[in-house]
């Protein structure tokens, strides 16, 4: 360790790692079988029709061949007829990132996980591990050779710099990027590099006259927000690398999300259960919408009038936040598990395996990749219509289908009443 510790950290302020796991997804699959992939261009995609798959990610073999994310498979095959397509493999995933970031860990409790394969650290009270480029290249260290990873990591004042100071540098690399930094190394680069701006902010900027981050930083500001609002005051201090947002350990998403109903009638059969799913399907792909996650497996809980409970689930074979995967599996769920004859007092959906969706690895097919983003469009309109006017403001064709008809006239002969709302609007249980 370094004699003099303290004269590395500030007084005021802090120090922030961002630890930026390099390739992972492919980096797991040549840690887990080092002989058939290590150095060789490899891909992740999911599709089974290859030749329409997307690429997820990419090895830096398959990177320096020109390979990119998003390349359909077809495509990179050509340009790299030696790259080796993998299927994704999330439990082995989620396996490989807990234990890094235990790694991490390891070195201070201020973590903030933000995504399957990158943390924010806050190191300012770790000074007993060493000076931050000591306790940098301990993790990195650490992470390779237990782990057989390579990851990146910036270390800076904040959060924002510390992950642009990891994009600086990879594979492998560890950068510094001081806020007395920032005009040299950040000021001449396009304002889409910079974290937390898209391709919409961008176009917009340009159309401003506003194409570097240097130009950005010099902006005014009562210009930016009359045109961005509140965001325009946060692109003039980030260009400036000013960032007060902390790392936040109790960050952590939902576990599963789930919606049941008690119905005021038993109901038999999948005819009479669709209806029911398909509003529940619905309900939870909404609520997992508004938190930006997608969903990897799908439970079914199925309740009878004696409360006896059962529950089955599945894994999808790609993360979705869409109600008509979700439908799809719960019916699937309940036809292969369910006796037709018995009663049914309850019906749930939930979801697992939740991941945010911008880090998420969602392979589509070539006709899917081409309508996700109409599918997209329409799902943010639908919410926004539910958010203004309620609930019952949009309904899909499902919920007025026949299967739904049938089963109101079902209570009607039996003498219960099923109101709609009922149906359209389950009780919330969130697991």
């Amino acid at each position: 360790m370094s004699e003099n510790v303290d004269r590395y950290y500030p007084a005021i302020g802090r120090v922030i790692l961002h630890v930026d796991m390099n390739a992972f997804y492919c980096s797991v699959h040549e840690a887990e079988n080092p002989e058939a992939y290590r150095g060789r261009p490899t891909a992740v995609a999911g599709s089974v029709e290859l030749r329409k798959g997307i690429i997820v990610t990419c090895s830096y073999p398959a990177r320096r061949r020109g390979i990119s994310t998003g390349m359909q498979v077809q495509k990179a095959l050509r340009i790299c007829p030696e790259l080796i397509v993998i299927k994704p493999d999330f439990h082995l995933y989620r396996r490989y990132s807990a234990a890094f970031m235990q790694i991490a860990y390891n070195y201070t409790p201020m973590l903030e996980a933000v995504s399957i394969d990158e943390c924010y650290l806050d190191i300012t009270g770790s000074r007993q591990f060493g000076t931050p480029p000591e306790i940098a290249e301990t993790i990195q260290r650490r992470i390779m050779e237990e782990l057989g990873l390579p990851c990146s990591i910036g270390i800076a004042p904040n959060k924002l710099l510390a992950k642009m100071a990891s994009d600086l540098k990879k594979p492998s690399g560890i950068s510094i990027l001081r806020l007395r930094d920032v005009p040299k190394l950040l000021w001449n680069k396009p304002c889409g590099e910079m974290f937390g701006i898209g391709g919409k902010t961008a176009e917009k900027l340009k159309k401003l006259g506003i194409y570097s981050i240097g130009q950005l930083a010099a902006a005014d500001e009562g210009m930016l927000t009359d045109v961005f609002g509140v965001m325009g005051s946060w692109l003039k201090r980030a260009s400036n690398g000013i960032d007060d947002s902390p790392v936040n350990p109790e960050r952590e998403q939902s576990k599963s999300i789930g919606h049941t109903t008690t119905l005021p009638g038993d109901i038999e059969g999948i005819a009479e259960a669709r209806p029911v799913l398909l509003s529940l399907s619905d309900q939870v792909a909404r609520r997992l919408r508004r938190q930006k996650l997608v969903a990897s497996g799908v439970q079914l809980t199925v309740r009878t009038p004696d409360m006896k409970t059962i529950t089955r689930s599945r894994q999808l074979e790609v993360p979705t936040e869409t109600a008509e995967e979700i439908y799809k599996a719960a019916c699937g769920l309940f036809q292969k598990h369910w006796n037709e004859e018995k009663p049914i007092r309850l019906l749930g959906v939930t979801l697992h395996g939740l991941t945010p969706k911008e880090e998420s690895a969602i392979q589509l097919d070539l006709f899917n990749y081409e309508r996700q983003p109409k599918k997209e469009s329409l799902n943010k309109v639908m919410d926004m219509l539910r958010n203004k006017f309620g609930e019952n403001a949009v309904l899909t064709a499902g919920m007025l289908g026949d299967s739904h008809t049938a089963l109101l006239r079902n209570h009607q002969a039996r003498g219960t009443s099923l109101q709609k709302d009922q149906l359209r609007r389950p009780s919330q249980n969130e697991e």
